[in-house]
Formats: structure tokens, C-alpha cells, sequence
């Protein structure tokens, strides 16, 4: 009776190890590691700037906007969206590193040179990333900074500070490319409009 109690429990314990929310576990702690993070934040970031481009797509075909859904363009958006996630993973890690700490002093400072060094450097990334594939790629890439450029800073500076504030002080580092890229998709259906607009 007592040997089937135990094989009942190893039972159990096996059941419980391959259970999906268990497995689950298992692959956020393998994907997060610092083993697999850098492929981890480029794939989510690559994902949800298609997903940001495919819904702002959507919105110009029920506007009229556009006859159908140009997967170039999200292709060229998924590109941007990996360079982005790169620069990203490397940024966050070196910005922990210089600035220790969970305190609001070290958190105002985290989010000034976010804010005023790397924000101008990733809209920059996104238009040049996106014009490699346009015709004169470097005349595109620079009509579109002059055009565009104060467009997206504006935004990124109402966007962004109050959603810093959250990852600089509850996030550990490994996560704050994941949530970077969730708040993101919103703004990538933003920046996906004024990349593509007319105007």
C-alpha cells in the first residue's frame, strides 16, 4: 500500500512537471535567459511591428485608404522592428549597468538619456531600416528625418516617459525589451501611419 501511494505521487509530480502551464514556465525561463534573451526581444520585436503594420493596414483598407494589404511593407516594418529589438536588448543592458538602481533619482535618469540619447537614435533606425528597401534609399532616408522626424520625437515624448517610469522601477533588465515591445504596439501602428502617409 505504501509503494503505491509512492507511485502515485511520482505519478502525480510527472503530470504536474508536463502540465502546459508548467511547460510554459519552462520556456519563458529558457527564453529569457541570458542565453536565448538577444533572440527572444529581436523575435517579439520583429512580431508585434508586423502585428502594428498589418492593423494599421487593416485600418487604411476600411478607410479606403488602400485596396488591399501590401505585405512588402510589413515585411520591410518586421525589418525595422528586429533592428530596433537589437539596439534595444544592448541599450537596456548598458543603461543598467551605468545607472544602479531602483531609485527615483536613478529612474528620472534612466528616463532623460532614454529619452534624449536613444529615442532619436531608434526613429533614425526606423526610417533608415525601412528606406534600405525604397528606391534612392538615402534621399528617402533623409527627406523622411526632415519631414518626419520632430512628428515622431513629439510622440515619443508623450508616449513613452510614463511607461518608463513603470520599467526602470518594477522590471528586471531581461524583461524590459517584452514590455518595451507591448506598450510599443500601439505606437508602431502610430509610426507605421506616419511612415506610410502622404502628407
Amino acid at each position: 500500500m505504501q509503494a503505491l501511494g509512492v507511485t502515485w505521487r511520482k505519478i502525480a509530480s510527472n503530470i504536474r512537471g508536463t502540465s502546459p502551464v508548467a511547460y510554459f514556465r519552462r520556456a519563458v525561463k529558457v527564453a529569457f535567459s541570458d542565453k536565448y534573451l538577444l533572440y527572444t526581444n529581436v523575435t517579439i520585436s520583429i512580431s508585434l511591428s508586423s502585428l502594428g503594420d498589418i492593423m494599421e493596414q487593416t485600418y487604411e483598407i476600411y478607410t479606403k485608404e488602400q485596396d488591399e494589404y501590401d505585405f512588402k511593407r510589413t515585411m520591410h516594418m518586421a525589418f525595422s522592428g528586429a533592428a530596433v529589438g537589437v539596439l534595444c536588448h544592448h541599450w537596456y543592458k548598458v543603461l543598467d549597468k551605468v545607472i544602479v538602481g531602483k531609485t527615483t533619482d536613478m529612474v528620472v535618469k534612466k528616463l532623460l538619456l532614454d529619452q534624449i540619447i536613444f529615442s532619436p537614435i531608434m526613429i533614425a533606425t526606423f526610417f533608415g531600416s525601412v528606406a534600405l528597401f525604397e528606391e534612392n534609399p538615402l534621399e528617402n532616408f533623409k527627406e523622411e528625418l526632415k519631414d518626419k522626424f520632430i512628428t515622431l520625437y513629439k510622440a515619443e515624448w508623450t508616449v513613452w516617459p510614463p511607461a518608463q517610469i513603470i520599467n526602470f522601477y518594477f522590471l528586471p533588465t531581461r524583461f524590459r525589451v517584452l514590455y518595451d515591445n507591448t506598450i510599443s504596439l500601439g505606437y508602431d501602428v502610430y509610426t507605421s501611419q506616419v511612415k506610410h502617409s502622404k502628407d
